[in-house]
């Protein structure tokens, strides 16, 4: 395997999907890097495998402002690694779930002992698993318990052998900055120094916001001219790829995506809003994706109600987060809602849908998530 992710990359570039760029090239290569030690550090099959721990790969910490490049390159690198002992999740999201079982051990039988350490208990569990390579995307630290766990956290995951790749807007030593006892925090920022090469990407521009740049980001009204526009509109989001089915893990099941790529994802109305989904299922989705695209939203009356609920709910979580809308829509946005039990909440939506197709909406790179640990 001859540098998969440079060849990736360089593949888009050949075919008008991104513009070359020196940062994001050598930014390729180190992925190469870190995929190609992983692989030497494979354990030999047979007898002998049994017995050999993987050799330990020094990973990579991946930072630069918005819009740079950065979850494009982790797409292309979590592809491109041919095991399944992989996984990939949003930082925040990771530590939700470590919260919710450090929480869970300490109401067992065995985490109410003297001795319990509900660290070893998270983490041993994770190893058990055979887990090589943890992906974390868009890792900050902004909330106290989390800035607490993380060195005993990382410790114990790095010492069993896993390799960390994670993408930041910020620098190692400007996580966590100004927090409340910090000088407790600063033992991780050198472990993370010590198991990953940390590399700036200070690409040229913000290619996220190139993609919208002068576009009209809805459509009005139904038909085949309709349907083009939105197909011309996630071309050009995608730099022209088509797109291939995907999911989003959410709460221990998938939620099928009908279409992603280059950090974008298409649905239609009917996958998002009248499916058994929630808030919870929609923040994944708005973490997951820095552009969505939604075909095929009805003008909603009683006989929606509860399809109106859960786009109101949607569109709360893609505007808190600053992902971008595409969006076709069957009435003027002032004829959405039609429903006097959601006619209040549909007010702010209208308001907030009308801001993301502003040009200084579309200008803006995502917000950071909340830490709120369970």
């Amino acid at each position: 395997m001859q540098a998969p992710v440079r060849s990736a990359y360089d593949a888009l570039v050949a075919r008008d999907a991104l513009t070359a760029d020196p940062a994001q090239r050598d930014a390729a290569q180190e992925l190469d890097r870190v995929l190609a030690d992983l692989l030497a550090a494979r354990p030999r099959r047979g007898f002998r495998g049994l017995f050999e721990k993987p050799a330990k790969v020094r990973g990579l910490y991946l930072h630069g402002e918005v819009g740079r490049g950065k979850t494009m390159l982790m797409d292309l690198f979590y592809e491109a690694v041919p095991f399944r002992q992989k996984k990939r999740v949003h930082f925040h999201e990771f530590m939700d779930e470590v919260h919710t079982k450090v929480a869970a051990f300490r109401k067992s039988p065995k985490g109410s002992s003297d001795d319990a350490d509900p660290i070893e208990a998270v983490v041993k569990p994770i190893l058990a698993t055979g887990l090589r390579l943890l992906c974390l995307d868009e890792f900050h630290v902004h909330d106290i318990t989390n800035a607490m766990l993380l060195d005993r956290l990382f410790s114990k995951l790095f010492a069993g052998g896993l390799t960390l790749v994670a993408t930041s807007n910020v620098v190692p030593d400007e996580l966590y900055k100004d927090g409340l006892n910090r000088q407790l925090f600063l033992p991780f920022i050198a472990l993370l120094k010590r198991n990953c090469v940390v590399l700036a990407l200070p690409a040229e521009q913000d290619y996220r916001r190139l993609k919208f740049a002068g576009q009209q980001v809805y459509a009005f009204g139904t038909g085949p001219d309709v349907k083009a526009a939105m197909d011309r509109l996630w071309l050009r989001i995608t730099g022209g790829d088509p797109g291939h089915p995907g999911a989003v893990e959410s709460i221990g099941r998938s939620i099928p995506v009908p279409a992603m790529a280059m950090g974008a994802a298409r649905f239609g109305f009917v996958d998002l809003c009248e499916k058994p989904l929630g808030t919870r299922d929609f923040v994944r989705i708005a973490h997951q994706f820095d552009s969505v695209l939604i075909d095929g939203v009805p003008q909603m009356d009683r006989t929606k109600s509860d399809a109106a609920k859960r786009f109101i709910l949607l569109i709360d979580s893609l505007y808190d987060r600053g992902v971008k809308l595409a969006a076709s829509f069957a009435v003027p946005l002032d004829q959405l809602g039609r429903d006097d039990k959601t006619a209040f909440e549909f007010q702010r939506t209208i308001s907030r849908l009308t801001e993301m197709q502003s040009e200084e909406y579309l200008g803006k790179g995502l917000r950071d998530a909340v830490e709120s640990p369970n």
